[in-house]
């Protein structure tokens, strides 16, 4: 594959990106990606102990990170958190060169960021915030689909719906992110538009990442049913299936109020699934491609063998003439 737009403003040599994961996006698995041609992202929040300082975490991973390697890498920032000003804070004082923003105004720092020399991408999850990303002068958006782990977008639009439709009312790159884990969706998502592929499950069940093993392990034992989307009031999160998330949708679909369900899901289930690999009380975010996964290689290994399976998928579609119907 030629470099194409995404991979020119960013540096890397795969249009590939390591999504935001909030506890699991350390140095480790972030200078792992960039180091083989992807673009690996830190989160403030990754590798930090209970009751931690994101600021301060966060200047700690990209001291890390950049003794590390010394390829690009980004920082994923969710704009509604209360701390998200110290966090732009430290991005300017590390003179960080990548971010991506997701969860709030595209408009609130883009304009900051580029006075710094950073490249911004934005998530978004609707045709109405890519547009408005655009306006605010985001490098790139990701278009991410309803498919996606975790927080997901209140339109839980699906990405092969979502993906063409912002492809065509913008005019900057768009990342596609959402249940891709192989070549074959990467190649998809070019087919719909994208310059680009975010991968978060895949990279869960790398070798490098700091996730339990018998969260990796839930991963690839999974199916095509295996996750489940809960609303926890307000927000949609797309998580794999436990007695809690049974009860959480239970507790929803009887019509529980905000605070017995906010009571219910209490602090650290995120921690508790993900990093103390506790699969049926804790909280372990999965994208709708855990079924695609079964092995558990090196991050490395990831990119490359999706790149194959890109090129393998490609030629497929140009030697494989599609019959036409009478």
């Amino acid at each position: 594959m030629e470099k194409n737009r995404v991979c020119r403003l960013l540096g890397i040599e795969y249009p590939v990106i390591q999504g935001g994961m909030f506890r699991l996006a350390e140095a480790g698995l972030a200078a792992a990606v960039s180091e083989a041609g992807a673009l690996g992202t830190l989160s403030p929040h990754a590798g930090m102990t209970r009751n931690g300082d994101p600021a301060r975490n966060l200047r700690f991973q990209i001291q890390r990170i950049r003794r590390r390697t010394d390829k690009p890498f980004a920082v994923n920032i969710l704009l509604d958190l209360p701390e998200s000003g110290r966090l732009v804070d430290v991005l300017l004082r590390e003179e960080a060169a990548i971010v991506i923003t997701a969860a709030g105004d595209p408009g609130t720092y883009t304009e900051l960021f580029h006075c710094a020399g950073m490249q911004v991408l934005h998530v978004i999850g609707s045709v109405s915030q890519a547009r408005l990303a655009e306006s605010c002068g985001v490098d790139i958006v990701v278009a991410e689909g309803c498919e996606a782990a975790g927080r997901i977008a209140r339109e839980e639009i699906p990405l092969l719906s979502l993906l063409p439709l912002v492809a065509d009312a913008v005019k900057i790159p768009v990342i596609a992110a959402g249940g891709i884990a192989d070549g074959r969706g990467m190649a998809a998502a070019f087919a719909l538009g994208a310059s680009g592929v975010q991968l978060g499950t895949r990279f869960v069940a790398s070798e490098e990442c700091m996730a339990h093993s018998a969260y990796k392990k839930a991963i690839m034992d999974s199916g095509d049913n295996a996750t489940l989307i809960t609303r926890r009031g307000s927000i949609p999160v797309r998580s794999l299936k436990s007695r809690f998330l049974e009860d959480l949708a239970e507790m929803e679909r009887s019509g529980a109020g905000k605070e017995r369900i906010e009571g219910f899901i209490g602090r650290g289930r995120t921690r508790k699934g993900q990093l103390l690999g506790d699969m049926e009380n804790g909280d372990a975010y999965a994208g709708s491609s855990a079924g695609l996964i079964r092995e558990i290689i090196p991050a490395a290994a990831v990119i490359q063998k999706m790149m194959n399976e890109y090129t393998q998928a490609v030629h497929r579609m140009r030697f494989q003439p599609v019959r036409h119907p009478i």
